[in-house]
């Protein structure tokens, strides 16, 4: 990791740090990832940190996910890096969900993939009129990892769902309304924001001041328009499988249905099946169980060809045009999912705490 791509400012018991790699939409590298872990496991028992702030620099992006395209370089010809990556990238999205001091994330911007991961395990996710949020990984031969196992289950009805079968983006008013957000600042309250966590006692016995303090700043988003499609969402996406999914949004007469079934078509047929599988697994198991379950997965993503193929078409060539093997949910069978929830012959992912 060079340098600069994080940056940590103490201001009293606050620590802020920044994602600072704005031409790369803030994704993160496998350094940022250790460094972010480390930091927390250190701040976790250090009596003058009392809480943490985490943004991203520039004005587009919070995270825009993981370094894709050297994920695909070195993972294609058989590199370790990937294996690297996601093993630390997922210890460090626990780090974030066992952290036991008020962790704050500031969503202004794009947040996906790995932006994700190190937001909603926390207990502070802070949306603004800039957040556009998505878990677009069914679209490159991936699944909705980086913890998506254990809150996509847990948003209202099938929401989960669906944003982890089509990849849809959402705004702020959805984002709040879905529980991703728990709170809306406009993005030019956000100095005051820091002003005020900064000034807050964080001494023994001292009360919470974290939650009022972002409450104050807070204002309602104008429109939920995931309101109007709700009972939509929830009807078409309970069905027993990815097929019947497919099936009842084609059955509807509605834009957005149509919208939700071309986008579903278009994403790797093995990813959605895993996915699929992984929401129903996720809703039964504990933050780090699902962790587990994710590295188990992502291993059998690393050494098959979809990852590879759908990073090519949308990231590196661009032409939106990717060649899935197997190349219909039809010849996706239970085992071939089976297979990525099975153990591994190197163990399951661990943790310093356990």
């Amino acid at each position: 990791m060079s340098d600069d791509e994080l940056l940590v400012e103490a201001r009293g018991g606050l620590r802020l740090v920044t994602l600072n790699r704005p031409e790369a939409l803030n994704a993160l590298t496998h350094g940022m990832c250790l460094e972010l872990d480390r930091l927390l496991a250190a701040w976790e028992s250090d009596p003058a940190v009392g809480a943490v702030l985490l943004k991203g620099a520039g004005e587009r992006a919070f995270c825009a996910g993981g370094d894709i395209r050297k994920l695909y370089d070195e993972g294609r010809h058989g590199g370790r890096y990937p294996y690297d990556f996601y093993h630390d990238e997922y210890r460090l999205n626990a780090r974030v969900h066992h952290f036991p001091k008020p962790y704050i994330a500031v969503l202004d911007g794009i947040v996906m993939g790995g932006g994700v991961g190190i937001s909603m395990p926390g207990p502070h996710r802070i949306v603004t009129e800039n957040t556009l949020f998505a878990m677009p990984e069914c679209g490159i031969g991936l699944f909705p990892d980086v913890g998506g196992s254990h809150f996509l289950p847990r948003l209202p009805g099938r929401v989960g769902l669906w944003l982890g079968l089509t990849g849809a983006r959402i705004k702020a008013a959805d984002c709040i309304a879905a529980g991703i957000g728990t709170s809306h600042l406009p993005a030019a309250k956000l100095g005051h924001l820091e002003d005020a966590l900064a000034a807050l006692s964080y001494e023994p016995g001292a009360p919470d001041g974290v939650g009022p303090a972002i409450e104050v700043l807070s204002e309602p988003p104008e429109m939920v328009p995931l309101a109007a499609i709700r009972d939509e969402i929830d009807a078409c996406f309970d069905g027993p499988d990815v097929e019947s999914v497919l099936a009842a949004l084609k059955a509807s007469p509605s834009d957005w249905a149509a919208k939700a079934a071309a986008a579903i078509e278009r994403n790797s047929p093995t990813s959605l099946k895993v996915a699929f599988r992984q929401y129903h697994e996720g809703a039964k198991r504990d933050f780090e169980a699902c962790m587990r379950m994710e590295w188990r997965m992502v291993n059998r993503i690393i050494a098959g060809r979809d990852f590879y193929e759908g990073t090519r078409a949308v990231v590196i060539d661009k032409d939106q045009k990717p060649v899935w093997q197997p190349p219909g949910l039809g010849d996706v069978s239970d085992a071939d999912v089976d297979a990525y929830f099975a153990p591994l012959d190197g163990g399951d992912l661990r943790f310093d705490w356990e």
